[in-house]
């Protein structure tokens, strides 16, 4: 048994059966192994960023991770703003990246470069194994720090003979280490705080905005007349009708400003004190309002559902109930297609279950009111900021969730980045619904230039934001990857597409032509 078999039948073993791929030649002992593995799934992605966003919304609703298989130190950066958003997201995931063998490295090959040094700005765990015999131990030591609350991306190197010499077998799953329990005189001391009349709110994040912690949450905000808030792009948030609802700081730091105005206390749950995204002439970075104290009840490593359970006792909110989310769905609309209209046809057509992967930008401002009386389903955000995220994902939450409806909800700029996720749908036959919002624009630079303070813009630099000239074609483009497309100009026209891609199992999009951004 060589190495490379070694590793993916402990990959295997510790039940990391799904490898999102990109090879080339140093991989190419890992890809014939793969023959001899046939319990592992390898799915290819026609670029880097695919593989890696595809492996963050494999990890973030599947609960575990999936393995990557990079090609060397480009192949890598390639992804790393994917990594960089699962790394934001908290997911696990086997980064697992292909090296020039050990005793070639000294020559300074073309494709050589410094792999740890790309790698360390998206992992929390890094190791390059230089032996066959050890290359199992490493990657099962690489799937228990990948699974270390909250989650991590876990980078090892695969150097191409350690792949290809014998090696020493497979190895055994690592115990996975357990959450840490919040310490009982946090509880009391945030519980003190809350029950001391001053006003609250409550920010969650992370595993703090799935079904339990939220309702814990709801909870304990309605027994003392606190604000419930989460983050801004929540990883995975569990919303729709019957559960807790919860409002999301805003990304404009002067809405968010104003949605924490008056807070004497605000209480951390599996989030970070909230800061503006950017920098901007005359304006605060730091959101927390001055004279609000800062509570931690739960960082990203703690058992945030226990923490919160304890703190329900602590503020005497056991038989308080939660606030939950009534059924409601918005008329389907009729006339011209906006963005407005996009969210009312999803809200009304949405379906049980779905997996909602958004990245529609300012286009789609309407989709979070217009959903949340929608049946339950999942809401996945761009964790890190990084565009280029949403197709990718939606890809891996398809792979995790066969049996779930996904809607990738998708900014016609952000699309191109890693608009070769469409190929991968086709050829695994996932059950995605995409949503193009064509503005023909970055339209979110307009409104940033103006928000920095920088000069009025003239006709240059208004060029940099416009999509036009070609316009872009996504109906063309998705049919030329194997997807079945559509354009919808009117809301009545969009609704109808939505309902019968809905209604039909497989890749499907529709591009939805709003007016252009002026």
């Amino acid at each position: 048994m060589n190495g490379a078999q070694a590793l993916l039948r402990t990959l295997v073993g510790c039940g990391v059966d799904v490898c999102f791929t990109n090879p080339g030649t140093s991989e190419m002992h890992f890809v014939a192994a793969l023959d001899a593995v046939p319990d592992m799934r390898a799915i290819l992605g026609l670029f880097e960023g695919v593989v890696t966003g595809a492996a963050d919304g494999y990890g973030r609703m599947a609960g575990r991770p999936a393995a990557t298989l990079l090609h060397l130190g480009p192949g890598l950066g390639n992804g790393l703003a994917n990594l960089h958003n699962a790394r934001r997201a908290g997911t696990p995931i086997v980064n697992i990246v292909g090296e020039h063998a050990t005793y070639h490295r000294q020559y300074d090959a073309p494709l050589q470069s410094d792999i740890e040094g790309l790698a360390r700005t998206v992992s929390g765990w890094f190791r390059q194994s230089d032996r066959p015999q050890d290359v199992a131990d490493d990657v099962a030591d690489a799937v228990a720090a990948a699974c270390a609350p909250p989650g991590q991306v876990a980078t090892l190197v695969l150097p191409a003979d350690v792949s290809w010499l014998e090696s020493s077998g497979p190895a055994t799953a690592r115990p996975v280490v357990p959450p840490s329990e919040v310490a009982g005189d946090v509880i009391n001391a945030v519980a003190k705080a809350l029950c001391s009349g001053e006003s609250a709110a409550l920010l969650v994040g992370g595993s703090a905005t799935r079904g339990p912690a939220l309702v814990a949450a709801s909870r304990v905000a309605n027994a003392v007349g606190a604000k419930l808030l989460c983050e801004t792009f929540p990883a995975r948030l569990e919303r729709g009708a019957g559960r807790p609802p919860v409002e999301r700081l805003a990304y404009l730091a002067e809405f968010a400003t104003a949605q924490l105005a008056g807070f004497r206390h605000l209480v951390l749950v599996g989030a970070k004190a909230p800061v503006s995204f950017f920098a901007y002439p005359g304006k605060p970075s730091d959101l927390v309002p001055d004279g609000c104290e800062v509570h931690v009840l739960a960082s990203g490593g703690d058992n945030a559902l226990g923490g919160l359970e304890h703190l329900v006792d602590a503020v005497g909110a056991a038989g308080t109930d939660p606030t939950l989310q009534a059924p409601s769905r918005p008329d389907r609309p009729t006339g011209p297609l906006t963005g407005e209209a996009v969210a009312n046809a999803l809200g009304a057509l949405l379906p049980d279950g779905a997996i909602v992967s958004d990245e529609a930008n300012t286009a789609g401002l309407w989709t979070a009111g217009a959903t949340a009386g929608a049946p339950p389903h999942d809401w996945l955000c761009l964790t890190g900021g990084a565009i280029g995220q949403g197709l990718p994902v939606a890809t891996g939450a398809a792979i995790a969730c066969p049996d779930r409806k996904v809607v990738s909800l998708e900014a016609d700029g952000s699309a191109m980045y890693t608009i070769q996720s469409l190929w991968t749908q086709a050829r695994e036959g996932l059950d995605v619904t995409t949503v193009i919002f064509n503005n023909r624009s970055y339209a979110i630079l307009n409104l940033e230039l103006q928000r920095v303070g920088a000069e009025a813009a003239g006709g240059r630099a208004a060029d940099l934001f416009d999509l036009s000239r070609p316009n872009l074609d996504f109906v063309a483009i998705a049919k030329g990857m194997g997807v079945a497309a559509s354009r919808a100009e009117t809301a009545d026209d969009f609704t109808a597409q939505l309902e019968r891609a809905l209604a039909d199992p497989g890749p499907h999009l529709i591009e939805a032509v709003l007016p252009p951004v002026l």
